[in-house]
């Protein structure tokens, strides 16, 4: 880069620091309703397929917008798609701190997704565009940990508001967190650009099935959704599901689910040091990958209520180490010029897999599986090593 290294450096750390707090935002968002779903049970009587709906409407509506974004980026840049991302999403909390029953939510939810779509395409184009290649290990340890810190604070924030102000004062206040996100967002122009691709206005659908169904990228894809059912799954269900199948009080199911996700703060951290100390990131993936499936199907046995917390941490550090060689992965399988389809395309099925899992799992519990949810969660991070394991010699093979 043209700047001295330490000009270098605090050009990169801003940056990075700019987008981890994005991306926290997203992630806080994406979280906004689930703990809020004993309480809208309890008001409304409805089940737990019904609110496992919810939320595969969200994630439904985020991977449209998510594949679509692809393509927005690459042809408007990334800092108005990440703007308009933010609006969604804080206009959906407030819009739903009105709505007079569940059923309304859908809409909302939908709405809100469209504005989580936006986030995976863009955060990485500006990433990409601004730091420098040495520090992306780094710059991706420190995106994920801010989503992961997102959804940490999410559960806690949440349903602490609830309690104190209600659910749809608790949706209220994240919407105006939202709008105050939105205003710092807008006043950091010069840090958040990324490259318009000068051919994109040709990259349409159809011409870029052939990018799409080159090895690597479908490999990076199915990972997205197989990994995402059981994540999404255990933040989602996991708290409901050991106090059904273990008489865990909700307090501590709901702590254990937070021990979870902050555990992968720690690991996401260790994961951006061995990502850029190594080049066999499908290594450090599947590793991760099977140390999280071991312990879950350990909490599927039962385990005593003290290990509960660290067992559940454990889990989430694992799981986050192996966040930035993942991202990586993907970063070594897309072609120049393409940066914003392929993150479209492959974090669609981070999506596609937080629509499918809520919807499985929460038909689980509905039909008292509670502690084969777990089970299938531990199966479900074992499959995820298979397709890692195969983008890494698909892309070695190209």
């Amino acid at each position: 880069m043209d700047a001295a290294p330490a000009d270098s450096l605090r050009r990169d750390a801003r940056v990075i620091g700019l987008v981890g707090l994005a991306h926290a935002t997203s992630h806080v968002f994406q979280l906004a309703l689930p703990p809020l779903f004993p309480l809208l049970r309890a008001e409304f009587g409805v089940s737990w397929t019904l609110l496992g709906a919810l939320v595969g409407v969200f994630y439904a509506a985020s991977g449209i917008t998510q594949f679509a974004a692809g393509f927005w980026v690459d042809r408007l840049g990334a800092r108005p798609v990440l703007l308009a991302g933010l609006a969604l999403l804080a206009g959906g909390a407030l819009a739903g701190s009105l709505a007079p029953g569940v059923g309304w939510l859908f809409p909302v939810a939908a709405l809100m997704g469209v504005g989580n779509g936006v986030f995976h395409p863009a955060d990485f184009a500006i990433l990409n565009a601004n730091v420098a290649p040495g520090r992306l290990g780094h710059a991706y340890s420190t995106h994920g940990i801010g989503g992961t810190l997102g959804y940490a604070l999410a559960p806690v924030a949440s349903f602490g508001l609830a309690t104190a102000i209600g659910w749809r004062g608790a949706l209220a206040v994240f919407g105006v967190v939202g709008l105050v996100m939105l205003g710092l967002m807008a006043t950091q122009r010069a840090w958040l650009r990324s490259e318009r691709h000068p051919e994109a206005h040709a990259h349409t659908l159809r011409g870029s099935f052939a990018l799409f169904a080159q090895a690597p990228i479908l490999a990076c894809f199915a990972y997205f959704i197989v990994q995402t059912m059981a994540s999404v799954g255990m933040q989602t269900f996991g708290g409901s599901a050991l106090n059904d199948a273990f008489a865990v009080p909700l307090a501590i199911a709901n702590s254990a689910v937070t021990a979870y996700l902050l555990g992968g703060a720690p690991g996401i951290l260790a994961g951006g040091f061995l990502a850029a100390r190594t080049d066999r990131h499908d290594r450090v993936a599947a590793i991760g990958l099977g140390v999280a499936a071991v312990l879950t199907a350990v909490v599927a046995t039962g385990v005593p209520m003290p290990l509960l917390l660290p067992l559940f941490a454990a889990i989430g550090f694992a799981m986050g180490a192996t966040g930035p060689s993942r991202d990586l992965i993907v970063r070594s399988a897309t072609p120049r010029g393409a940066s914003g389809r392929v993150y479209g395309f492959v974090y669609s099925g981070l999506d596609l897999g937080a629509t499918l899992g809520p919807l499985w799992l929460g038909f689980m519990l509905d039909q008292r599986m509670a502690q084969g949810m777990f089970v299938a969660i531990a199966g479900l991070f074992a499959l995820s090593i298979v397709t890692v394991l195969s983008a890494r010699r698909a892309i070695a093979a190209t």
